[in-house]
């Protein structure tokens, strides 16, 4: 099940996890419900986040709940969608945010975010994978032990990564990340009942993200 086209630079990583009893276990699992139910994303496009960007080029990590779960959508990408599938409300306030930050009036048509990942964002959701139609649906899978593994091991392993938490589901995953080491920024979720409360827009991440690679000598995010 996993993608062969995990990035190499992921191979420790993964050749650690893969041994433990919950990941086997988790595979059977998830292998299960894509053989009893519709799930999401294509199965081949589990572990897609960790084949578009490079952990040996990692500047950010962004941390969603799950994927999309509506017909077409998730790619593998938190907060992202397929080519040609509408953009969806959170992504559409990140864009908004975004333009704000920077003074812009550039609005995305696609919210493929692909390109991100490419520029060494880490785009994690805490769950990889969904039921259609029914959000957090995989919430009793061990999900939550491989990708706080993830978050721990990039926290405990590398320096000067911006880690970019959004709600307070995203809050309780970063409890553990060495803030000496990296730059953790929080605020509401982009979500429009958090945004419309006041808790998403004027966060600045995005500039702060910049602002910080700047002064670590690393190329800035085209966001």
């Amino acid at each position: 099940m996993l993608d062969k086209d995990i990035d190499f630079s992921w191979k420790p990583f993964f050749e650690i996890e893969t041994q433990k009893d919950y990941f086997l276990k988790l595979m059977q699992d998830v292998e299960n419900e894509y053989n009893t139910s519709v799930c999401f994303p294509p199965k081949e496009l589990i572990f897609h986040a960790f084949s578009t960007c490079k952990l040996d080029h990692l500047k950010v990590v962004i941390i969603g709940q799950d994927p999309y779960h509506g017909e077409g959508e998730a790619n593998g990408l938190c907060f992202s969608v397929n080519d040609g599938v509408k953009i969806p409300p959170s992504l559409k306030n990140i864009f908004a945010e975004i333009n704000s930050d920077f003074d812009s009036i550039f609005l995305p048509t696609n919210g493929n975010l692909e390109r991100w990942a490419a520029q060494g964002i880490l785009l994690l959701n805490a769950g990889l994978t969904v039921r259609k139609d029914e959000a957090n649906s995989h919430k009793h899978l061990k999900w939550n032990l491989f990708t706080d593994d993830v978050i721990n091991y990039i926290s405990e392993n590398y320096e000067n990564v911006v880690f970019m938490l959004w709600g307070s589901f995203a809050h309780k995953k970063g409890l553990k990340i060495n803030r000496e080491k990296h730059l953790v920024l929080e605020s509401g979720h982009p979500s429009p009942l958090s945004a419309n409360r006041g808790f998403w827009f004027g966060n600045k991440h995005f500039s702060q993200a910049n602002d910080y690679l700047k002064t670590i000598g690393k190329t800035q995010i085209d966001w």
